[in-house]
């Protein structure tokens, strides 16, 4: 083919660092279809993508040139071309995609709702990120929320499942739930599905800027500043969800709550520059939530069609309250896709601001 694709990169060792790579899109071997990326949302779950990419194998998803990854994003993508029988040209797709213009996938196990990418570099990854759904097969598809798609159904389904892994373990004899990064729109998920008839409190940490953000939301009992953790009772059971990765907030929690925190949930980490191994933590050890996981109990405890029955009415609820507190901001353009990249590793995108991309 003579289309000219396009990759964002960024450094493995060094996030900040980042690059355009154009390169001619291969000519498709039978059984390959060519996805013409449409648009994508960028989230800091993505930076979270990008500092877990070696140890999550997050960069095996999408290969790029040595030293450098490109980070994987949610999105929407057309069937520009396609050499598999079962898949037509213009199809549109939504699923686990690349920061570029062009993906080549293998689909296999096609079915009306979807297929699972077979490309060899993918058989060893986890199998909820390699699965493409046909959005005109979707029932939960609507073309005017497309975006809301994009940004909020992966991290609503992490905090779907943070909230049903709680539950399954008897919320681990918890009075509260205690979230860092309140402002986050993953906590605001789990917030959310907490606030719907659990017996439980339901607490935000956030900074000082984001306070009036957070209470608007309407899903915490209560919100403090990260400096008035202390001010809660050193003997209150609680469940430490920590969603960003701060190891001085990890810290003050664990030194503050001791035994009396029964469990600590490590979700995200957008405080990327901070990472370290924390040991000797008083209380329970910091435990890394991973979706897949929780996500494989559920298909085997509720069987054939019992993910989409559970989540898909939570996520119908979900996004009716989204408007307001969420606002789209749109990029097209590689200086878009650079500036939000940056705006986000740094955190300096506002907690209301939601961006979608387009290369």
């Amino acid at each position: 083919m003579s289309l000219q694709a396009i990759d964002f990169v960024v450094g493995r060792g060094d996030l900040r660092q980042h690059k355009l790579v154009a390169a001619p899109v291969p000519d498709l071997k039978e059984g390959e279809v060519l996805l013409k990326i449409d648009k994508f949302a960028f989230t800091s779950n993505n930076v979270t993508y990008a500092a877990y990419g070696d140890e999550m194998h997050y960069w095996d998803f999408f290969p790029a040139p040595e030293g450098w990854g490109r980070v994987p994003v949610w999105g929407f993508a057309d069937v520009a071309a396609s050499k598999c029988d079962a898949i037509a040209v213009g199809e549109r797709i939504y699923g686990y995609l690349p920061m570029s213009t062009h993906l080549v996938v293998r689909p296999e196990h096609v079915k009306a709702a979807g297929f699972v990418d077979a490309s060899a570099h993918r058989a060893q990854l986890p199998v909820p990120y390699n699965r493409y759904v046909r959005a005109a097969a979707d029932p939960g598809y609507a073309p005017a929320y497309e975006d809301h798609q994009a940004l909020l159904r992966p991290l609503f389904m992490t905090a779907f499942f943070i909230d049903d892994f709680f539950a399954d373990n008897h919320f681990f004899g918890a009075q509260a739930v205690l979230l860092a990064s309140a402002s986050s729109k993953t906590a605001i998920g789990v917030g959310y599905m907490l606030a719907q008839g659990r017996d439980i409190e339901v607490i935000g940490l956030t900074s000082a800027g984001n306070v009036g953000f957070v209470e608007a939301t309407g899903y915490y009992d209560r919100v403090l500043t990260y400096d008035k953790l202390t001010s809660l009772p050193a003997d209150l059971r609680v469940i430490f969800v920590d969603m960003a990765g701060n190891t001085k907030v990890v810290a003050a929690a664990h030194h503050h709550f001791r035994e009396a925190m029964t469990h600590s949930c490590n979700v995200g980490n957008t405080h990327w520059e901070s990472r370290s191994v924390m040991t000797s933590l008083p209380g329970p050890s910091p435990q890394s939530f991973f979706t897949p996981k929780q996500l494989a109990k559920r298909a085997k405890d509720w069987g054939p069609g019992g993910i989409e029955a559970h989540f898909a009415p939570a996520w119908r609820d979900f996004i009716a309250a989204t408007p307001q507190w969420m606002q789209i901001v749109r990029g097209r353009g590689p200086e878009a896709v650079e500036a939000v990249y940056l705006d986000m590793l740094e955190g300096r995108v506002k907690p209301n601001e939601a961006h979608m991309l387009s290369l």
